[in-house]
């Protein structure tokens, strides 16, 4: 039976029976593959965010001239109203397509979410250590990079 308390070994099986770790640069090797998995899941969640931004956005944006009612019927303050580019509406096809991208992105995120999950379930220090790790510095490095996007783009 698997032991159920973290240890710190260079014996461990990973997710499937081929991935079966006996010495250290195995487990090094191991170790590096879920970290790297790991910033994966972290570039799939941010790149969901970025799409449901635009999709929202462009769902969202009225349509070049478009103004408001309650603004058209008072001329004074619908000249002091600043003038900002809008996107141009999405089309369905293509609101179609960025829903179906988002929802293969989510599938993709779920997959591997579970499998660093079984990975983290393996009990190895090391494999636990390796998805932190991974976790922590994607969002580290991608989420300033979704902010500033974003803020460059809503301005």
């Amino acid at each position: 039976m698997m032991s159920m308390t973290f240890d710190t070994s260079s014996s461990v099986t990973l997710l499937f029976d081929f991935w079966h770790v006996h010495s250290v640069a195995g487990m090094l090797l191991s170790v590096v593959v879920v970290f790297l998995l790991t910033l994966c899941y972290e570039v799939l969640k941010v790149s969901r965010i970025w799409l449901s931004h635009r999709f929202d956005k462009s769902i969202t944006a009225p349509p070049p001239g478009d103004s408001s009612p309650v603004l058209e019927s008072m001329p004074s303050e619908s000249s002091l109203t600043p003038i900002a580019p809008t996107q141009a509406p999405i089309s369905h096809s293509d609101s179609v397509l960025l829903h179906g991208a988002q929802a293969g992105l989510h599938m993709l995120q779920v997959a591997l979410g579970y499998m660093l999950m079984l990975c983290v379930m393996s009990y190895n220090t090391w494999i636990f250590l390796a998805v932190i790790c991974g976790s922590v510095l994607g969002y580290f490095m991608l989420f300033p990079l979704l902010s500033s996007w974003s803020n460059r783009h809503t301005a």
